[in-house]
């Protein structure tokens, strides 16, 4: 599993959230609001599988399987038995514009967990100082459908893409709105594998997290990653060319609203637990992300860094 291993030698370091614009307590409640309103109310119990969800991008759906009977279509009626519909098409007809729609912004949310004495997982604050031994996972959440990639670069040197990667979930990235996803997975068959030990190492290591709606273009991802890494060993794992690079970083420097929430040494519920590994999405009740970050609405791409940095 190559992201475990790159991140063995990485985390032994302080974590610090890169790009995120102070706001007022009242402000940081709005964008926590806006991440979390949709969420739905209840969680969802569709699904009964233990196995992880499938990080594959969704297959489109075939025209035959596409309700296209206009028998069965649904008259939208107002209470006189007018069809709405066939108003709103003279009305476009006659010039009138509809309501705008304000476009949703791309949300992330992300909490950081350390391993107690007792081997759970507790919310813990990025900025502390970890020491040598000390084991951490990320959680992360986003509020609608997407790809996530995460980079490294160790003291400022060249970027390696650390997620996806060809060995860990069929080489795909696609994550649904508010099912949450930690890396690295407690699923693993092996302790070790289940979290980022810190150990001795010195350095100056950055992630970047990168969520996007559609795949980054000049990345493989999938098949053509997993084809990328048996056929050429020594292309992974994959470093970003110079232009993929250069908009990371660009975007990365894109101000970001954000929010964080005093939660520092909760244990991580059942709920949490499960949604991440069964796959399902977290309700309102559920708890929140430690940090929420949300992008501009005038962009596709959200970037966010820890940097973590060693004493």
């Amino acid at each position: 599993m190559r992201l475990i291993v790159v991140l063995l030698g990485l985390l032994c370091c302080t974590a610090l959230l890169i790009g995120a614009v102070p706001l007022s307590v009242q402000d940081q409640e709005d964008v926590r609001g806006a991440f979390l309103t949709s969420r739905p109310k209840e969680k969802s119990s569709t699904s009964s599988t233990t196995s992880k969800p499938s990080r594959r991008r969704p297959r489109p759906v075939s025209a035959d399987n596409k309700n296209t009977s206009s028998d069965t279509k649904n008259t939208n009626l107002n209470d006189n038995g007018t069809n709405l519909d066939n108003k709103k098409t003279i009305a476009n007809n006659q010039g009138t514009k509809p309501a705008p729609v304000n476009a949703q912004r791309l949300g992330l949310g992300l909490t950081l967990f350390m391993r107690d004495s007792s081997g759970l997982a507790v919310r813990t604050e990025p900025s502390r100082v970890f020491q040598k031994g000390d084991r951490v996972r990320v959680l992360l959440e986003t509020n609608t459908d997407g790809y996530i990639y995460i980079f490294n670069t160790t003291n400022d040197g060249p970027p390696v893409m650390i997620y996806p990667d060809a060995a860990l979930d069929e080489a795909g990235n696609y994550l649904q709105a508010h099912v949450p996803f930690e890396i690295p997975s407690s699923l693993s068959g092996e302790e070790r594998l289940r979290w980022l030990a810190f150990d001795e190492n010195a350095g100056n290591e950055r992630l970047f997290f990168v969520f996007t709606k559609e795949p980054l273009s000049g990345l493989p991802i999938e098949d053509d990653l997993i084809a990328l890494c048996r056929d050429s060993k020594s292309s992974c794992p994959v470093k970003p060319g110079a232009d993929v690079w250069a908009q990371v970083e660009k975007q990365s420097k894109q101000p970001l609203l954000s929010s964080t929430s005093a939660q520092n040494g909760q244990t991580q519920t059942r709920t949490e637990q499960q949604a991440s590994t069964r796959g399902l999405g977290l309700a309102k009740t559920d708890p929140e992300p430690s940090m929420i970050m949300m992008a501009s609405s005038k962009t596709s791409t959200l970037v966010t860094t820890l940097d973590l940095i060693h004493k």
